[in-house]
């Protein structure tokens, strides 16, 4: 048996639930988050028919942020979840990328969204508020007899015997399951007491983040598709959301300031002070953003192991992915549909289920992590690299720079 400590009192806990556990092996799967990824694998597993129950650190269900793209390879698992349905009039369907320089306003390249993409790839790309997905998400677990939802659950300790596992909350709760699955984000404490102790590294750069009412936002650029606009050492995207009702905005800058806040409230100037000089619609709709949030950027390498016995890694705890390809989100429902497989091939043998789960999706994270890295290189480049940058989006024909994307948004869990 392996038992981690933080929390004394948790530690008698954790072997006394385990004792008790050991006698009964019809045990649920614990998830330790109830954010994006959590739900998404707690209801993958009750779509197999396999019991999940979902510990949440937080006092109440709710998701921060503002937007989140969601490309075909994760509309394809929302109609698996039996989520897209329940989601579909709260997105908007965007029909193109439209790629600018920030300062000048000038059009680099348009690429296809739209009946494109959702021909190529069979299925659509969406945008939406990333609380609505959550929302979504929750909903379709609370329907489940098979989920199990508890709040205010601080993992402080994980006791193991290698069959089953026993979690206690730093209030001395204690809950056992036949596997533990830390969809805890990017401090994640499951995968610091399991794994790896070492803290993510501050990138140096920080996502402000807001959303607008659409009549808040020029002429010009309310229309059904999404905009980026580059600069030398950050850029600003943004989208339609709420079926096209609001506009989600995201700046990304250089930052100096470390914390760990997902959703730290910052006056409007601390935007319009950080990102360059700007072509005057751009300028209008920063300047109309009044209430804005700031996420600061963390990476972590991706392990070369996600599970140890019956716990594993999920989402942000085993990847957590810089937002230059708009794949976080969408990288955790992967996992979640993969998990679910992966449990559901194995059935009673959950160290070689998660060992599987964890051989399947170890590469992919980390090709989408590091081309991620990579865009966000191109898309801050300055001075002749960016001048080129820009002369090749002007030559490259937007279908073909689309399909170079096909290994990402063409990805099945089937």
């Amino acid at each position: 048996m392996s038992v981690r400590r933080t929390h004394t009192l948790a530690n008698e806990d954790a072997k006394a639930a385990l004792e008790n556990a050991r006698k009964d092996r019809t045990q649920p799967v614990l998830i330790a988050g109830g954010g994006i990824g959590g739900l998404a694998a707690a209801v993958a597993l009750a779509r197999r028919k396999i019991a999940s129950h979902v510990l949440e650190r937080r006092a109440d269900f709710h998701e921060e942020g503002a937007g989140i793209q969601i490309g075909p390879n994760g509309t394809r698992i929302l109609r698996l979840l039996g989520v897209a349905e329940a989601l579909r009039p709260y997105v908007a369907v965007p029909e193109s990328i439209r790629v600018r320089d920030g300062t000048t306003g000038d059009e680099l390249a348009c690429l296809p969204l739209g009946g494109w993409i959702a021909a190529r790839h069979g299925a659509p790309y969406w945008v939406a508020h990333r609380s609505d997905l959550h929302s979504a998400l929750l909903r379709a677990a609370r329907a489940e007899p098979l989920v199990a939802l508890s709040l205010g659950f601080d993992v402080a300790e994980i006791a193991t015997d290698g069959q089953v596992v026993a979690v206690t909350s730093t209030d001395g709760r204690a809950w056992t399951g036949k596997a533990l699955i830390a969809a805890d984000g990017v401090w994640s404490t499951v995968r610091s007491l399991q794994f790896d102790p070492r803290a993510p590294r501050f990138l140096g750069k920080s996502a402000a983040r807001t959303v607008l009412a659409a009549d808040a936002v020029p002429d010009t650029l309310r229309k059904m598709e999404t905009n980026v606009w580059l600069f030398p050492g950050a850029h600003v995207v943004h989208y339609p959301v709420a079926n096209g009702r609001e506009l989600a905005l995201v700046a990304i800058v250089n930052d100096t300031h470390d914390d760990k806040d997902w959703s730290a409230p910052i006056p409007a100037n601390w935007v319009q002070q950080r990102v360059p000089p700007c072509t005057q619609s751009l300028h209008d709709l920063l300047e109309n953003a009044q209430t804005w949030k700031r996420w600061t950027l963390h990476t972590l390498p991706v392990p070369r192991t996600w599970s140890r016995g019956p716990v594993a890694l999920l989402g942000d705890a085993a990847h957590p992915v810089l937002p230059f390809l708009a794949q976080g989100g969408v990288l955790a429902l992967e996992d979640a549909a993969v998990l679910a497989d992966a449990l559901y091939r194995f059935d009673t043998d959950m160290t070689g289920a998660l060992a599987w789960y964890g051989r399947q999706r170890r590469d992919r994270a980390a090709h989408v992590a590091a081309a991620s890295r990579q865009n966000g290189r191109i898309y801050h480049l300055s001075g002749p690299l960016a001048q080129a940058r820009n002369l090749a989006l002007r030559s490259i024909s937007p279908q073909r720079l689309m399909a170079r994307y096909d290994w990402l948004y063409g990805w099945r869990a089937d």
